[in-house]
């Protein structure tokens, strides 16, 4: 492990607050396709000899681009675990950042798994051809996660339970009712043997997300910051009884159990926000076949929050979905209003002249019932600004 090198991001958020803006960081600990950012090099020469660090799936395949979390607390990192080495990052980042804590840096996201999300690298895999997206593979298949699961199984009285992951389940891009572990009428998901998996594989992922949010809240308890995590929206096949894709992404949610209760108990417990994406997306341009239904989703892990007293923040998961900025608006402004929305993958075709004027328009409708006469392409600076969005103050709009 070598030396942070923070100074290209010192010199960002000096020019920021040379602006007179506001900052929210994201602390990843992740690989990104897009754009490529690997992980770093002295963490990938260790998977060489120890590829348990990585979820491996059913057919032995490694999901590398972040360690898995069975690893938490094993000294898999030149003799260090990975929680000691975040929390090391993190004090890191503290002491560098010490001077824009709490004036321009305001909101700092933790890193909770695959793309900074708390779950399970489960739908890695991209739906072939443009078909339908699957219901995902369980991935507790590395060494480290068998281990775990035979304690646990052992423990429990029933050891021929800790041998592995559901055998009747589908595969990544599979329908629900491919296999028998899904299916709506008599899946093995409702058995005796399919609530044990399921509680154990997502009470691991609720503990893993306890652990650092628990770190970040410690490491930066002192500052003015407020910390967030980030639960994505798998609301495809929510439609169905047993909510495929949420259970093998780790939230045990299904049409007769609210599993994001826990989750929400989880971030209360810690002190932080949520982030919820896919605030954009609308049933009616989802695909029928899909059983999806991001708003019935939405609405339900919003009410979890709001019951454990979690505010919530949103942001896009599209860029220009139909309808996005109508459904945008409903949510920001509804009965239960969010604390903070971020605007999200803002590239060339976000600020060309057929798009840009009808963002700068959606913005002042927010706040402004009228069109503004600066409402025009040649103001796009406008856009980069924090922006309330509504008459009550607690609740702005930002640009990422």
């Amino acid at each position: 492990m070598g030396k942070y090198d923070w100074s290209g991001y010192l010199a960002v958020a000096e020019m920021v607050r040379i602006a007179g803006l506001k900052l929210h960081v994201s602390l990843s600990f992740h690989a990104s396709r897009q754009p490529k950012i690997p992980l770093p090099k002295w963490v990938t020469q260790i998977r060489e000899s120890q590829s348990s660090i990585f979820f491996r799936d059913r057919s032995g395949q490694h999901y590398q681009e972040c360690l898995s979390l069975s690893v938490d607390d094993l000294t898999v990192l030149n003799g260090k675990t990975p929680i000691q080495v975040y929390r090391e990052f993190c004090e890191n980042f503290k002491s560098a950042f010490s001077t824009f804590l709490g004036s321009t840096i305001t909101g700092i996201s933790m890193g909770l798994g695959p793309d900074g999300e708390l779950r399970y690298p489960s739908h890695h895999k991209p739906a072939k051809n443009g078909r339908i997206a699957g219901v995902g593979e369980f991935q507790c298949y590395d060494m480290n996660m068998l281990n775990i699961l035979k304690q646990h199984a052992e423990a429990n009285g029933n050891p021929l339970w800790g041998l592995g992951g559901p055998h009747d389940a589908p595969t990544y891009d599979q329908s629900p009712n491919s296999n028998g572990f899904f299916k709506d009428h008599g899946g093995s998901w409702e058995s005796p043997y399919g609530d044990f998996f399921l509680s154990w594989y997502s009470s691991q992922l609720i503990s893993h997300g306890n652990r650092l949010l628990s770190l970040a809240s410690s490491v930066f308890s002192d500052t003015a910051v407020n910390v967030y995590g980030k639960v994505p929206l798998m609301h495809m096949w929510y439609k169905t009884q047993a909510h495929p894709s949420e259970l093998t992404a780790g939230f045990y949610n299904t049409a007769s159990r609210n599993g994001y209760e826990a989750v929400a108990e989880m971030f209360a417990r810690n002190s932080c926000k949520i982030i919820l994406p896919g605030m954009d997306l609308s049933d009616e341009h989802q695909p029928q076949e899909s059983l999806s239904s991001p708003e019935l989703l939405l609405a339900q892990i919003r009410n979890a929050c709001r019951k454990q007293g979690v505010e919530v923040s949103g942001q896009n998961l599209a860029s220009g979905a139909p309808g996005s900025f109508e459904q945008i608006k409903k949510n920001m402004l509804g009965e239960h209003t969010i604390d903070l929305f971020t605007f999200q993958r803002m590239g060339a075709h976000f600020f060309s002249p057929e798009h840009f004027p009808s963002f700068t328009k959606f913005v002042r409708s927010l706040s402004q019932p009228e069109l503004h006469s600066d409402d025009l392409p040649a103001k796009e600076e406008e856009a980069t600004e924090s922006v309330r969005a509504s008459s009550d103050p607690n609740v702005h709009m930002q640009t990422a």
